[in-house]
């Protein structure tokens, strides 16, 4: 199977591409990490209104999905210009929110889905498989915390013992101070405890496994942006920079590594866009499709980071040099929605899963 964009993917990529690049990212992000969110977002307004955040909403509530694929696009997108802001967590906010819909609790979508795709309200998420933390929840105007439902709260995971306490959607009351992340377009903080109670049962736990499939597959994208704009930020700074009298982009070691770096991105995407549609399909593969994508993209973003470090030298580590953004980014989406060991180990269960069925 081809995992390829159709011409309609495509056009949408490129004019995400064209606002981003026109909106200058890299001061919004810096501005972001002070707390002035307002460059931001204007950057999150001008994305609502070309439609990401109605990708992932169905068409009762006002959306036009949801479609995963088309969710990856805008990702990829926004990783690859840096952009700040709880984008995954809306996503997944919204996919938690709807799917208990589904099961029959529709009073929490009702209110907060059309204004979430709208872009109207922003929202972020802790659950026990994503951490204890809340991305920008200094910015949200909703803070959906899920706990319980046992260890990682995974539909995949063996089910809860009877000790463990039921699986709880809650409206959190606030949070705790915001810290710095590795990098600096993401804030966290620690939702305060209590809050109103949304929902509550083993629909929890399903609609948040449901949520973390789609955060994951939202951030292997996101990776997977960040890792071209570092390969091609390498590539560009390689072919001016001289050493001896010679572009270092010239010499055997440097376009070995640079290659290596196009291949691991290369052999990343379909990966992200397979998993995306096994999410369309409701493929009972899925979650382990989406925790390859994850694995494979953030690190390939990894390795162009470090590249990118190797090749730029000093200057890399600058926190002053835009570079230094995206090298953050593409470390801390390393571990977030499930680090490497973890996504590896829900691929070796489902693979266990199917060879026993």
């Amino acid at each position: 199977m081809r995992f390829a964009m159709d011409a309609e993917q495509r056009a949408f990529a490129a004019t995400l591409d064209r606002m981003f690049s026109a909106a200058g990212t890299p001061s919004a992000v810096r501005a972001w990490a002070r707390g002035e969110h307002g460059p931001g977002l204007a950057l999150w307004e001008r994305a609502a209104q070309a439609g990401v955040f109605a990708l992932a909403v169905p068409e009762a509530y006002g959306g036009l999905g949801p479609l995963p694929v088309e969710v990856a696009v805008a990702c990829t997108e926004s990783g690859r210009h840096c952009m700040p802001g709880p984008l995954v967590e809306t996503v997944a906010v919204t996919a938690l929110l709807v799917r208990l819909a589904e099961a029959g609790m529709a009073a929490p979508a009702r209110e907060w889905v059309p204004r979430l795709c709208a872009g109207l309200a922003r929202a972020t998420l802790a659950t026990p498989a994503g951490g204890p933390y809340a991305l920008d929840a200094d910015v949200a105007d909703a803070v959906f915390v899920v706990t319980g439902g046992g260890p990682g709260a995974e539909a995949d995971t063996p089910a809860a013992e009877a000790d463990d306490p039921p699986a709880e959607l809650r409206l959190a009351p606030g949070h705790g101070p915001v810290l710095a992340s590795l990098d600096p377009a993401r804030r966290l903080a620690r939702p305060r405890p209590g809050g109103v109670l949304l929902a509550a049962g083993p629909v929890v736990r399903d609609a948040a496994a449901y949520a973390a499939d789609w955060a994951a597959c939202a951030t292997a994208a996101q990776a997977l942006g960040a890792g071209q704009a570092l390969l091609g930020r390498t590539v560009e700074y390689a072919g001016r920079r001289e050493q001896f009298g010679r572009a270092v982009g010239s010499f055997q070691a440097v376009k070995h590594r640079l290659a290596d770096t196009l291949v691991a991105l290369e052999f990343a995407r379909p990966l992200v866009h397979g998993a995306a549609v096994a999410l369309a399909t409701g493929a009972g593969t899925a979650s382990a499709e989406v925790a390859a994508a994850k694995v494979a993209a953030c690190e390939a973003a990894y390795a162009a980071a470090r590249t990118a470090l190797q090749v730029h030298g000093a200057i890399g580590y600058t926190a002053e040099y835009d570079l230094s953004l995206w090298i953050g980014k593409a470390r801390a989406l390393r571990s977030a929605w499930g680090g490497p060991q973890e996504c590896r180990r829900k691929v070796l269960r489902q693979g266990e899963h199917i060879f026993h069925m």
